[in-house]
């Protein structure tokens, strides 16, 4: 019991992904002692024998450290002014993690966890709650919050600019701000706004914008209106949560949104939700019109799109997805606070992935979009 006890107090102390980021993580602890307690965490701990075993196979990805694409903050101010509404759109429950976020809490995971960046984005509710100048103002605050953060800590904070949408000329404006004075790394989007659906003709204005820019745009996953009590004794986000990304991409796809506008780099979350699984259903019950909408055909805009494995580094989901889309689209995704970081760091060295392909989807698949983080 001693000796069981002793193994666990020094797996707490030294974990896997502590003894890690001694060398990782960019702290400039020495590479010396970050071996050292690489080879004393493996002893007490076996987690860190497997994570050492992937480093020494990815030196690059153990020299710099994972990007987190998918990794949210709370705004004080935001979380203050919008509690209620927060509760509402979870299922009438506010998650702890709401309430316990702070950038020193994030960045100890990120450490921890050997993440040396994250991309910052607000989670759904979002900035939209009716009216057009309260979303603007809200935005304009979550987006200067973000870039104070990222001032504040050089190099460990990335951002997707949140924007007002459905107000198309508030997003205009934010747009412009948030990426050319703020220089935010891309934009968020939500799923679904109210009743309408991204591929909706109302929000094209934006997506010519977007595409104008090349921009990078993260697509989280909503709680639609019509679907948040669907089941009463389960929450939202177990089956709504993916089911709304997958009616996102479909309506992005048969509307021809994707390939009218094919210079944005779309980022969608959780494995892309259904996707993979409705592929076939895709093509079976297809628009008549399709081959307008997506000219090149459904399974060249579905490889175009990235996918994070925030939530899903499981066998099962991992299997779907790699089934859809190579290694080269698929990048890290954490979903902290809300998911523990572990929950995906630690995940997705169990899903057999091979060395090279934990280096792309741990880091290299990032750098390609966001090349400025290289430098950071």
């Amino acid at each position: 019991m001693h000796n069981n006890s002793t193994q666990q107090s020094a797996c707490r102390r030294l974990s896997c992904s502590n003894a890690g980021a001694a060398f990782i993580s960019g702290d400039r602890r020495s590479f010396i002692s970050g071996m050292i307690a690489v080879g004393l965490g493996a002893l007490a701990c076996p987690s860190v024998g497997r994570l050492s075993s992937v480093f020494a196979q990815t030196p690059l990805l153990a020299k710099s450290g994972l990007i987190d694409v998918h990794h949210h903050f709370v705004p004080p101010f935001y979380l203050a002014e919008n509690r209620d509404r927060i509760a509402i759109s979870s299922g009438g429950q506010i998650h702890p993690a709401w309430l316990g976020w702070t950038p020193e809490q994030a960045i100890a995971a990120m450490d921890e966890h050997s993440v040396a960046t994250a991309v910052l984005s607000l989670t759904f509710p979002g900035v939209w709650f009716g009216n057009p100048q309260a979303a603007a103002r809200t935005a304009r605050r979550v987006n200067e919050y973000a870039a104070d953060l990222a001032r504040g800590h050089p190099g460990r904070f990335g951002r997707f600019a949140a924007i007002p949408l459905p107000d198309t000329e508030g997003s205009l404006r934010e747009i412009e701000y948030a990426l050319g004075d703020l220089k935010a790394d891309g934009v968020g989007l939500l799923t679904s706004y109210g009743d309408k659906w991204l591929g909706d003709a109302v929000y094209q204005p934006v997506f010519e914008e977007l595409n104008r820019r090349k921009a990078v745009v993260f697509v989280h996953p909503n709680t639609p209106l019509c679907c948040r009590t669907l089941l009463p004794d389960v929450a939202p986000v177990v089956a709504e949560i993916p089911q709304d990304t997958t009616r996102a991409v479909i309506n992005l796809v048969f509307t021809g949104t994707f390939a009218r506008f094919k210079d944005i780099h779309f980022i969608f979350t959780h494995a892309g939700g259904y996707v993979p699984m409705v592929l076939g259903r895709m093509h079976q019950y297809a628009p008549k019109n399709i081959a307008e909408k997506a000219p090149n055909g459904i399974d060249y805009e579905l490889k175009r799109l990235y996918y994070d494995i925030a939530g899903t580094a499981y066998r099962p989901a991992i299997a779907a997805l790699t089934g859809l889309v190579p290694t080269t689209r698929i990048l890290f995704g954490s979903d902290n606070p809300y998911v523990p970081l572990a929950e995906t760091a630690e995940g997705m060295l169990q899903v057999g992935f091979s060395a090279a392909d934990l280096q792309l989807i741990g880091r290299d698949n990032a750098l390609a979009l966001f090349p400025r983080l290289k430098i950071a």
